[in-house]
């Protein structure tokens, strides 16, 4: 079964415009076309097409991609590079991930914090907290945005 460009968007969740960039781009040199040119995607193009999407959200640009996709019509003789390739994605992926949990418990963490003012009346309820009053989730967090942990000195949390 064929798709159009419309459509193989619509089951993507992607604009068309965005399929005819990656054609432009030299992404898509697999799609067939039709005789009046009308680009023909297949099941087979809508599987690339999701690591396409994959490897643009996992931070890789175009013409990166367009490395990957050749590669791939090496066929066998670029095994080891697309796996180099995904293995260092998945790192970055990773690191990011990390990255996002920490902001997060650091977001989690306020929320608390300002939740806790508000329902006191006022933040000097929990600006000086010790450490041993808060709730042990939110320890470790406010430990890190202590100034006169690692540099010595009077910080104060805003």
């Amino acid at each position: 079964m064929f798709y159009t460009v419309g459509e193989m968007a619509k089951i993507l969740g992607v604009p068309a415009s965005t399929l005819r960039y990656y054609d432009q781009e030299g992404l898509l040199p697999f799609v067939e076309r039709s005789k009046g040119g009308v680009r023909m995607f297949t099941e087979a193009d809508y599987s690339t097409l999701m690591v396409i999407g994959c490897l643009k959200k996992s931070g890789l640009s175009i013409k990166e991609i367009k490395a990957f996709i050749q590669m791939a019509e090496q066929g066998d003789s670029s095994l080891k590079e697309r796996l180099a390739l995904f293995r260092h994605r998945k790192e970055a992926v990773e690191k990011q991930m990390q990255e996002l949990r920490e902001t997060l418990s650091l977001l989690e963490y306020k929320c608390w914090y300002y939740e806790t003012a508000c329902q006191a009346g006022t933040e000097d309820a929990v600006k000086d907290l010790p450490l041993e009053s808060l709730p042990e989730a939110y320890r470790k967090v406010k430990e890190t945005l202590r100034l006169d942990r690692p540099l010595g000195g009077e910080g104060r949390e805003k």
